[in-house]
């Protein structure tokens, strides 16, 4: 299979990432992939961008150098009701809107508790997709988490970068692979890149799909109009022109 676009990436912006969206671009372009998203990290992790900048990505082209970019957010699920830490009338106008649970905003807790968190942010009309679920700080109950992505349409995503600073992420993700495949739910690799060079890097997520002989037809990565058609599914409009008129106006 060849997976030509990369929905997880983290530039300067994020505080703790060490490229421009432009040094993205041209490693993606060099490796072959169509598109990128733009996620940097929603406001409440300390040193990351203001809800102001996620309002003016309007500036940044829909497509650079022939790769098409998304911008977006991965936002931080802040409690149990699932609530986000960028306001809906932010993420409305977002291309696509990452979710997933980080100690800094929220500490972990019962596997009930984080499971209904993460079920409650999915029920969230804006989220696309859960991010690094097999994370093995958060216990989940994974069964109810893939039949709520099943039923909200959201995307399941195996992290790349998991692998490498999450240990026991790998155990984890291959139980959610094999849960997806037999439910039928669409999956996405995301590199999680905080480094240019590792855009569009699933080379061990490459391995939980080779493990549970996960179909080709549930990836999201190997199609820029399979990616499309579903977040025009979920109500975005991906890459369409845009007007800058004004911070904090629509984008």
């Amino acid at each position: 299979m060849k997976f030509i676009l990369d929905t997880h990436c983290h530039t300067i912006a994020s505080g703790h990432a060490y490229s421009t969206i432009n040094e993205i671009v041209e490693v993606a372009k060099e490796k072959g992939l169509e598109l990128i998203s733009i996620t940097d990290h929603g406001p409440e992790l300390s040193g990351f961008p203001n809800v102001y900048y996620f309002s003016n990505l309007k500036v940044v082209p829909s497509e650079i150098k022939g790769v098409k970019v998304l911008k977006g957010v991965e936002a931080n699920i802040m409690d149990c009701e699932g609530n986000l830490d960028l306001p809906q009338e932010f993420m409305k106008n977002l291309d696509i809107v990452l979710a997933g649970l980080h100690d800094p905003c929220f500490i972990p807790r019962t596997k009930e508790q984080n499971t209904q968190a993460v079920l409650n942010a999915m029920n969230n009309p804006y989220v696309d997709i859960l991010v690094h679920p097999g994370n093995p700080l958060y216990k989940l109950d994974y069964d109810r988490i893939v039949e709520e992505a099943h039923r909200t349409n959201t995307l399941i995503e195996i992290n790349n970068s998991s692998f490498i600073s999450r240990e026991g992420s790998y155990e984890n993700c291959l139980e959610i692979a094999k849960k997806c495949k037999e439910r039928g739910v669409k999956i996405i690799l995301g590199s999680d890149t905080h480094y240019a060079g590792d855009v569009g890097n699933f080379s061990k997520a490459r391995k939980i799909l080779g493990e549970v002989e996960f179909p080709e037809e549930l990836i999201m990565n190997t199609s820029v109009e399979k990616l499309v058609s579903f977040l025009r599914e979920k109500g975005k409009h991906p890459l369409r022109g845009r007007k800058r008129t004004g911070i904090g106006s629509d984008l």
